[in-house]
Order: C-alpha cells, then structure tokens, then sequence
C-alpha cells in the first residue's frame, strides 16, 4: 500500500514551517519601517544642515558687513546708514534661522518611533493574556 504524497501535510514540522514564514514576514515588515524611518531622518538632517548653512554665511555676512560700519564711520553718513542697514537685515535673517534650526531639532519625532510602536504593539499581542 502506497502513501498518497499528495495529501496537504499537517503537523509539527507544518506548523514550525508556517511560523517560520511568519516571523521572516513580520522582521520584514519592520526592517521595510526601519528603513524608510532612516531615510525620513536623513532627509530632515540634510535640510537641518542646509539652514544652518545658510545661517552661518548671513552671521558671517552681518560680521564683515558691521566691520565695514566701522570703517565707513568715519566716512560720510549716508554709506553708514546702509551698511548699518544690510548688517541688521543679515544679522536678523542668521539669528532667525538659527533660532529656527534649534526648534525644528527639538520639536522632530524619535528616530525610530514608528518601528519602536510597531514592536511595542508586537509584544503586546505576543505577551501572555491573563
């Protein structure tokens, strides 16, 4: 008497099978979570970098233009009007982004925090039920 090989498998090794496949599934979907939250905190780095460049030329801007105040002083009044003018106006526009750069790194979410949910979720369902 021949088996029939091709009757559906039921089992252990099924079920071990069944939740190996599972496990691969679910790290799968949180590595996909881990790497679109690195991606999401490279892009706001990159912009956070490209402010604080930006702030450091107009500091750098107001300094040299307020060494030039300082020159033109003695000169006529009226190039001290407008390089006191430009001075602010850089000076205003560095502090501003800096002070806009410093809240935007405070206020941005947790690097992982959506992945870190996710897993906490997991161990909830996964905990013993009481």
């Amino acid at each position: 008497m021949a088996e029939d090989h091709s009757a559906p498998r039921s089992g252990l090794f099924e079920s071990l099978r069944n939740l190996a496949t599972g496990l691969v599934a679910i790290a799968h979907t949180r590595l996909e979570l881990i790497s679109t939250d690195v991606e999401v905190a490279f892009a706001q780095l990159l912009k956070l970098v490209v402010w604080v460049l930006v702030a450091l030329f107009c500091l750098g801007l107001a300094v040299l233009l307020l060494v030039l105040l300082v020159v033109a002083a003695f000169w006529d009044s009226s190039r001290m009007l407008v390089l006191l003018g430009l001075a602010g106006f850089f000076l205003l526009a560095g502090v501003g982004m800096v002070t806009y750069a410093a809240r935007k790194l405070r206020t941005q979410p947790r690097l992982f925090a959506a992945s870190l949910g996710e897993l906490r979720k997991d161990y909830q369902q996964l905990e013993p039920k009481e």
